[in-house]
């Protein structure tokens, strides 16, 4: 299984208008096309993830684990998520996250676990 990052565009991320920053979808898009990306690490805007309270909710999967990351709040964390991508597509091994993205992994309730 290639690695992945799902990126919530759903009921409450990116919604501006309550309040929460803007998912920068193009930009994830562009940089996937730019750096290649789409054959070694799928990309998935999807609707609701389920963990609102944390608004702007990602999940980084690789083939052994799941992250969770939220409140991401600036475009500096979603280019620490094409970093990582760029960074695992390149290599053989489990890459760690990035340090700017640790603050921000949670731990979802168990019903949106996998």
């Amino acid at each position: 299984m290639d690695p992945s990052v799902v990126v919530c565009s759903g009921c409450c991320c990116g919604r501006v208008d309550r309040g929460h920053p803007e998912v920068p979808i193009d930009h994830l898009n562009e940089a996937w096309e730019m750096y290649q990306l789409g054959e070694k690490v799928d990309l998935t805007i999807s609707g609701c993830l389920g963990p609102c309270s944390m608004h702007n909710v990602s999940k980084l999967i690789t083939n052994n684990k799941e992250i969770w990351i939220g409140e991401l709040d600036r475009q500096e964390h979603y280019d620490a998520i094409v970093s990582w991508a760029i960074e695992i597509s390149q290599s053989v091994y489990d890459v760690k996250i990035p340090e700017i993205l640790k603050s921000q992994i949670f731990t979802p309730d168990s019903k949106y676990l996998a």
